[in-house]
């Protein structure tokens, strides 16, 4: 089978799932829009019957006003070259999913990732444990609703910092011109 073939194969194979949205990004992109309950019966089928072999990331997007995380799946070909991306959409509360480990081991890496940044946790996978931020107390700090500049000031001792080297950069027309408390205005 020729690349050019198998993509119409695979949108053809994914016409097996009911309730999908399949739209081409490019003639080796397809974006796959499902409900999060169907989303182990495509992984299954895509990895058994397409042979997508290769979970190339998860990835997370905080919609935050619709009070939702957005999954999304990359799984790669490497007999068509050919990437499928399967969005999902899950409640922000409780922000709970199953695990993908047991089809592709490597999602325990991304699955763990995404717990610790967005503090959506997966059930079934091998280690929701710390994993990059092994000595952070705060809350997952990529969600939207995070205050990162709030945070800080609630947990450093800030003190204002201006010493005579600056002054001297500053009285030749260096230094900040603009200071961030003017930006945010």
């Amino acid at each position: 089978m020729s690349r050019q073939s198998l993509a119409p194969q695979l949108e053809f194979l994914l016409q097996e799932i009911e309730g999908i949205r399949i739209r081409r990004k490019g003639p080796r992109r397809v974006r796959v829009d499902l409900a999060a309950e169907t989303l182990p019966a495509l992984l299954e089928l895509l990895k058994g019957r397409a042979g997508y072999v290769h979970l190339s990331a998860i990835t997370c997007v905080d919609w935050m006003e619709q009070e939702e995380f957005e999954l999304v799946y990359h799984l790669w070909s490497y007999e068509t070259r050919v990437l499928v991306m399967a969005h999902i959409r899950l409640p922000r509360d409780p922000g709970v999913y199953l695990s993908v480990y047991d089809l592709f081991k490597p999602a325990a890496f991304f699955e763990r990732d995404i717990h610790e940044m967005f503090g959506l946790y997966f059930e079934g996978s091998p280690d929701m444990g710390k994993f990059i931020l092994t000595e952070w107390e705060g809350p997952p700090p990529m969600r939207k609703d995070f205050d990162g500049e709030a945070w800080v000031m609630d947990h450093f001792n800030w003190q204002a910092y201006h010493p005579d080297w600056l002054k001297e950069i500053e009285a030749q027309g260096g230094g900040i011109t603009t200071r961030p408390e003017d930006v945010r205005r």
